[in-house]
């Protein structure tokens, strides 16, 4: 097994890699489930996936507590193994893998719902995923501005800084701020909605990645009741989509990844559309085989 493989490719590879994998025949509905276990600091999570010719298991932990000690909220490992005989192949950072594929996950699918001249992003959150999201928005929609609305004014401005030294427009706003968005992104730990649903656009695209818990969500019932919806999987939705959960949206009104990227999903541009992801396990595996592929090539 190689040592701790060091996370190289950037968002449009892991982006490329996540499509190729649904576009290969992935059944999302029959993945398997999410472990959760309870523990004094958190939680921890049990994440196996197999698919193409790997297979694999992200042990991740979640602690709230930690940043406020200057430490990561999310912690972890991942084992990735040989599909066939399940050696194990190489053992990649699961913090980093997380921070990677989420956004990822949100460009894909955003790729395929906001319209093409989406120029405008609201971002909720400045933290690394909020980070991460306006990278990887960029790589696929013609941003031109982000507007960062977090509850401390330093994390937000860092977070403006950094999308200005990228070539956006940004600044620091309020939750108003949706009802001039092209994409709103939901990148926080809220248990309760962030914005008021009414104010979004007919015509944009709002993504929440924050919770994977069902008795939490970042938008309002509003929204979900106004907007069409998209999930990685319905069968994780009906477990950990709190955001849809409360809202009491009916799981025939849900949309999967696969059937999006497919080109199956009907994607209309007269009314909001939300996409509520909660992370699944192949989608680490996905990233982490492409990283493995691409140490290969290398000679790494």
């Amino acid at each position: 097994m190689r040592p701790t493989l060091e996370l190289t490719i950037d968002h449009p590879a892991a982006v490329e890699a996540l499509e190729r994998v649904l576009l290969a025949g992935l059944d999302v509905e029959s993945c398997p489930q999410r472990s959760v276990v309870p523990v004094p600091a958190g939680e921890l999570l049990l994440m196996p996936a197999a698919a193409g010719g790997f297979a694999g298991v992200k042990i991740a932990g979640v602690a709230p507590a930690n940043p406020a000690a200057g430490l990561p909220r999310i912690t972890g490992s991942y084992l990735l193994l040989d599909g066939p005989t399940l050696q194990p192949l190489a053992l990649l950072d699961g913090a980093a893998l997380t921070a990677l594929r989420t956004p990822a996950v949100t460009a894909l699918a955003l790729r395929a719902l906001a319209r093409p001249d989406a120029a405008h992003l609201v971002v909720f959150g400045a933290g690394p995923q909020a980070f991460g999201h306006v990278d990887a928005l960029r790589a696929v929609l013609p941003l031109e501005r982000v507007t960062v609305v977090a509850r401390r004014a330093d994390a937000a401005e860092e977070l403006v800084l950094y999308a200005r030294e990228s070539g956006l427009e940004a600044v620091a706003g309020g939750p108003e701020a949706v009802a001039e968005a092209d994409v709103v992104v939901c990148c926080t730990t809220a248990r309760t909605p962030l914005f008021d649903g009414r104010l979004v656009p007919d015509g944009a695209v709002v993504a929440a990645v924050g919770s994977h818990e069902p008795d939490a969500r970042e938008v309002d019932a509003e929204l979900v009741g106004r907007a069409d919806l998209f999930v990685e999987a319905r069968a994780v939705a009906r477990r950990e989509a709190g955001d849809l959960l409360m809202a009491g949206a009916a799981e025939e009104r849900m949309n999967n990844l696969s059937e999006l990227v497919t080109g199956t999903a009907v994607v209309r541009h007269d009314r909001p559309r939300f996409f509520k992801s909660v992370g699944m396990a192949w989608q680490d595996l996905a990233v982490a085989a492409a990283q493995y592929d691409r140490a290969g090539s290398d000679g790494s």
